[in-house]
């Protein structure tokens, strides 16, 4: 049959109070802008629909689009996703009360959809062990309204191994984005950034008998479409919607409406240099953690520094030949945007489905991740995902950090008010941060850092300050920076007192300047060195 097509408002009309709504989409990539705009101007208008649970896996906003449409009290009564870091709204909702909110890892996620799309009853997973989503900790729940909840999340055991078990949940309604349709519904992504869950996402709506409702760029004959290209059969699809306002609600990326780049249009010659940022406390920090490297290594970067410092330094000094770069989302190789354009790379050598890419994450694991932290304490445990009363959600640094060979935190050594001088190859700290990061106790568990341990992780955090290494004895001061004295700015500033390596090391000045530190010549020695080791 042909697909039937309906306007936004159409759409939103027929989604009931109570229902269960998943969206696909990461950053702003993916966002059905359309349709969403018009669930939220229904309820402003009528005051339904209400009582939603909403659904997403990776986080879907830019501050002020994407699922913030729907961030409106009595709109959503309950959501079940993994970062609202772009969505200062929702942080709102969650750390009022005013909404019940489960995080779960944003792998994970998409494995649930999958597990939920093959008729299971759940999905089973080692991942979140000893971190905030296993119940006896906290179990995802994120504010004092889902404590009072049920458990999504459970505790069980399979051949004397402990497994979390993530109940499933129905999915009626399902939205999702393509570039453009045919007429009988059959749906391509071919100008998007990311591939993202379609599939999964559709299937497990389709399970529960729930309805698929996608946006398109434009509708085609049958038969214009290469079939190797239709991300979803129009046979799942019920409802289309065209956006009458492609630059508007249907940008590639929230910074960009479309450039051929991002969706994959070949190497590109100006892959061999990438924009820096002016030589602070940032920069230095991802810098210094480019020296973790080996030749060969497949490489995570997270968001915030790994994602905008690492990427750029690598390119900049020739190295990225050497080793593979890739992003959450599905991106290999390429130039990896950050900040609200998140998730997707200027002319990336490949692009994977999001749930494949966590098949590798969580089963082989990358060589070496990089990732930013709010806290770590002296157990080792580390907090990237909620300070204070800000919940920004897990993203996929669970499923990332719980199996990656090697994992390199990123981060200053204080935070709020921070501010270092760099001169000649020097660390001056001209302001103390306010809040102090290396604490007794983190307030949330993102990383178990015994657990890492025991399973053979090397886990380091590049300060711009210093570089500590966890080892069995603790947190080890294993290099400090020039100009920096380690009573005064090291010691002082945390609440327990941590090993220093003997005749401890000082990093490199040429960290500290804008000079080339030569990383592709060190990754090539350190590749020589191993392979006559």
């Amino acid at each position: 049959m042909a697909a039937d097509v309906l306007t936004g408002e159409e759409i939103a009309e027929r989604i009931p109070d109570g229902a269960h709504l998943l969206t696909v989409g990461m950053t702003l990539a993916g966002a059905a802008e359309t349709i969403l705009k018009a669930i939220e101007a229904r309820f402003l208008a009528e005051g339904h629909p209400r009582d939603l649970t909403l659904i997403h896996s990776a986080g879907q906003s830019n501050r002020e689009h994407g699922i913030q449409h729907l961030a409106h009290e009595g709109l959503v009564r309950r959501i079940i996703g993994s970062h609202w870091g772009l969505a200062p709204r929702w942080m709102d909702l969650i750390a009022h009360d005013r909404v019940i909110a489960y995080c779960l890892p944003q792998g994970q996620m998409t494995h649930w959809y999958r597990s939920m799309a093959a008729g299971l009853p759940g999905h089973l997973t080692q991942i979140g062990i000893g971190t905030f989503i296993d119940p006896r900790q906290e179990g995802g729940k994120m504010n004092a309204r889902t404590r009072r909840e049920p458990d999504l999340v459970h505790v069980v055991d399979l051949f004397g191994q402990e497994y979390l078990w993530i109940e499933a949940v129905p999915v009626h309604f399902v939205v999702i984005r393509g570039t453009v349709a045919d007429t009988m519904g059959n749906l391509s992504a071919r100008e998007e950034a990311m591939k993202l869950e379609l599939l999964p996402a559709v299937f497990a709506a389709r399970r529960f008998h729930g309805t698929v409702l996608a946006q398109v760029k434009e509708i085609v004959p049958r038969g214009a479409l290469n079939p190797r290209q239709v991300e979803v059969p129009g046979a799942h699809i019920h409802h289309l919607t065209i956006a009458a306002d492609p630059a508007t609600d249907h940008r590639q990326t929230s910074s960009v409406a479309f450039a051929a780049r991002f969706s994959g249009h070949g190497y590109h010659a100006s892959l061999r240099e990438a924009q820096v940022g002016p030589l602070n406390e940032r920069r230095v920090i991802g810098r210094r953690a480019t020296w973790e490297l080996q030749a060969g290594d497949i490489v995570n970067m997270g968001t915030g520094i790994p994602n905008d410092v690492i990427g750029p330094e690598v390119l900049n000094e020739g190295a990225g030949d050497l080793v593979t770069l890739t992003v959450e989302s599905g991106v290999y190789g390429g130039r990896a945007r950050g900040g609200v354009d998140f998730g997707i790379a200027e002319y990336p050598d490949a692009l994977i489905e999001h749930p494949y890419q966590f098949d590798f994450y969580n089963g082989h694991g990358v060589d070496i991740t990089f990732m930013g932290f709010g806290e770590a304490d002296q157990a080792g445990n580390v907090n990237a995902t909620k300070l204070g009363d800000r919940a920004t959600g897990a993203g996929g640094f669970i499923d990332i950090t719980q199996q990656a060979r090697t994992v390199v935190f990123c981060g200053t050594f204080t935070a709020q008010g921070l501010k270092v001088e760099i001169e000649d190859g020097r660390l001056c700290v001209a302001r103390e941060g306010a809040v102090r990061k290396w604490v007794s106790a983190v307030q949330q568990v993102s990383f178990h850092g015994q657990r890492a341990l025991k399973n053979g992780q090397r886990v380091v955090v590049v300060t711009e300050r210093a570089v500590l290494e966890l080892r069995p004895e603790g947190w080890v001061v294993v290099e400090i920076a020039p100009g920096v004295d380690l009573e005064r700015h090291v010691l002082a500033h945390m609440d327990f007192r941590p090993h220093v390596l003997d005749n401890l090391p000082v990093t490199p000045a040429v960290v500290y300047t804008d000079a080339p530190m030569n990383l592709k010549a060190r990754l090539l020695h350190r590749e020589k060195r191993q392979e006559h080791g």
